[in-house]
């Protein structure tokens, strides 16, 4: 090799990348354990529990850690707003198990409210701010919240809703203009006070309350096909066993192209993170929010994603990472004036939960030469991403979301669970210790979704020879737009409500930063009449807007169905891209 010379691409394999990564001593060292009755890797240097995360923090208490708009919290200002949170939920009665529901949309308390119920040792319980009223009645229901935690507009949504909640006998309302005359409510800012106030709240210990790496610590609610949301409940291993696996695949990347993995330094320059995902999503909560501040990094927020708003913001708060999925991502690359600002700060540009035009990793590069592009995949049941793909990896490897880390195992099965060759199609099974137990107070679905330890993730894909994992297609009834899952069966519900309709299939019609938005193919019944804005119009009556459909076509005649009676939506999608009506 001459002098200069890089190695080539890849300098090792992915599991000899592994294996020094892991070796004894190493920080990132596997082990063994049997994990509530399966015998698992687990990363051995982990800290037990999100109590030792919270405390790392306190290392870094005089940097900025969350930003809206003008508001402004460091570290330390940050975990006493925190600690004293936690305290006042041990006074309002919350022992540990007891589920504390957050429902607002990503502002600087919804971490204080996060931190506060685990310190609290509550099973923390965020539920979708996108969700209507009724939806939101159902998670506090079904988790049997006895406090919720949540902004002025969810509070406004979900009033009507209270009374049908047993369980449910107290709750903080946050940035409310006036004080509500509910006996139930609380100011939030009665407690810890607005942002601006946690500088002077005196620094202050969390409850002394033990808590142990398999113990429930929150429970995430994801859509179901049929039926009502699964709670998904994780444990304080599982959100940290994600965190490590995050780290080792940064590590593997430089092994990978034949360099040393740089030590940890904690007076490097701090990382800026953009965030655009909510916090109610494992992404935003386990993948950006605690791994920020057990690492000091700086978390951004928006009212809402505004790209318009994002690049002046980008520039000013230099940010280092942003993305979330791919609708970010495309945004960003394709506005207008992305040359008027000095994005220079830009090092990670990283998406998940949509597909991604392969094109994208190149246009990343294209445009942020020093940034490490990546994708990876995963669901609420892994803790967020599993399987993760980044750096030359990515670039050489466009369409496969990434190979599982060190303590991981993904097989592909047929329908009898048998495990396939590589390079054929089945069901993507997971394991590994950012797998959940189960769903919350649903036996019959978790028995259904979880075999020794394995995932039945729903998806179908195939594996290559180096064992990377590419997403074939869905074999749950579902699209996924923007990041957001829309499960067909429930919009196709919506529309089967209205009087005209004969017959409605929801199937994905592509688009190029969302992923796929949901199309509907409706046929009248005889002699009814229905227009496309009639139908969106009732739809919107009865589910969240990001399901509604943006698009209704209109068919001639029934729809293509099997022998088994089920439509043919595969026909659908064929016939609506080359129409032949």
């Amino acid at each position: 090799m001459s002098d200069g010379a890089k190695p080539a691409f890849p300098a090792m394999s992915i599991e000899q990348a592994h294996k020094l990564l892991t070796a004894p001593g190493s920080p990132l060292e596997v082990g063994e354990e049997v994990v509530r009755g399966i015998r698992m890797k687990v990363w051995k240097n982990a800290p037990p529990t999100l109590r030792e995360v919270y405390a790392l923090g306190a290392a870094f208490g005089a940097r900025d850690h969350l930003v809206f708009e003008n508001e402004r919290a460091n570290v330390a200002s940050f975990q006493a707003a925190a600690a004293k949170f936690a305290h006042q939920l041990v006074a309002d009665g919350v022992k540990p198990g007891d589920r504390v529901a957050i429902i607002m949309r990503n502002l600087p308390e919804w971490p204080v409210a996060f931190w506060g119920g685990v310190l609290a040792g509550a099973i923390v319980t965020p539920l979708n701010a996108w969700w209507t009223g009724a939806e939101l009645e159902y998670g506090l229901k079904n988790s049997g919240s006895s406090i919720a935690i949540m902004d002025i507009e969810r509070y406004e949504r979900t009033r009507e809703h209270f009374d049908n909640c047993p369980d449910l006998r107290k709750l903080y309302v946050s940035r409310a203009r006036e004080e509500i005359a509910d006996p139930r409510v609380a100011r939030f800012e009665s407690v810890v006070g607005a942002t601006k106030d946690w500088a002077s709240l005196p620094p202050s210990s969390p409850p002394a309350i033990p808590a142990k790496p398999d113990d429930d610590v929150a429970i995430f609610y994801t859509s179901g096909t049929t039926g009502n949301p699964k709670g998904a409940v994780i444990s304080h291993r599982n959100i940290i066993s994600n965190m490590f696996n995050a780290a080792s695949a940064q590590a593997r990347a430089f092994l990978r192209r034949g360099e040393a993995p740089p030590a940890p330094d904690p007076t490097a320059p701090q990382k800026s993170f953009l965030i655009s995902v909510p916090f109610f999503h494992a992404t935003g909560c386990f993948a950006i929010m605690i791994p920020s501040l057990m690492a000091g990094n700086k978390i951004v927020m928006q009212r809402r994603w505004d790209a318009d708003q994002a690049l002046p913001l980008m520039e000013k708060e230099r940010i280092t990472h942003f993305g979330g999925v791919p609708t970010i991502a495309w945004q960003v690359l394709e506005h207008p004036k992305i040359n008027d600002y000095d994005l220079s700060s830009v090092e990670g540009v990283s998406y998940g939960g949509a597909p991604a035009a392969p094109e994208l990793v190149n246009r990343i590069k294209a445009r942020f030469p020093n940034a490490q592009p990546g994708q990876g995949w995963g669901m609420t049941e892994t803790s967020a991403t599993a399987v993760s793909n980044g750096a030359e990896d990515y670039l050489r490897k466009p369409a496969s979301t990434g190979v599982p880390s060190a303590t991981g195992e993904a097989k592909i099965v047929n329908a009898d669970g048998q495990e396939l060759p590589r390079g054929e199609v089945g069901e993507l099974w997971y394991k590994g210790p950012i797998v959940v137990r189960g769903y919350w107070q649903n036996e019959k679905a978790t028995a259904e979704t979880f075999v020794d330890g394995w995932v039945k993730t729903g998806d179908l894909a195939k594996m290559d020879e180096e064992g990377f994992i590419y997403i074939v297609d869905r074999a749950k009834d579902m699209l996924i737009r923007g990041g957001e899952n829309i499960y067909c069966v429930e919009v196709e519900n919506a529309l089967y409500d209205h009087p005209a309709v004969m017959d409605a299939a929801v199937i994905g019609k592509p688009h190029k930063t969302l992923g796929e938005e949901p199309l509907a193919v409706v046929h009248l019944k005889p002699g009814m009449a229905a227009t496309s804005e009639e139908l969106r119009h009732h739809c919107a009556q009865k589910i969240a807007a990001f399901k509604v459909p943006v698009e209704i076509v209109f068919w001639p005649e029934t729809l293509p169905r099997n022998a088994n009676g089920k439509i043919i939506k595969r026909e659908l999608k064929t016939q609506i891209e080359n129409p032949q009506f």
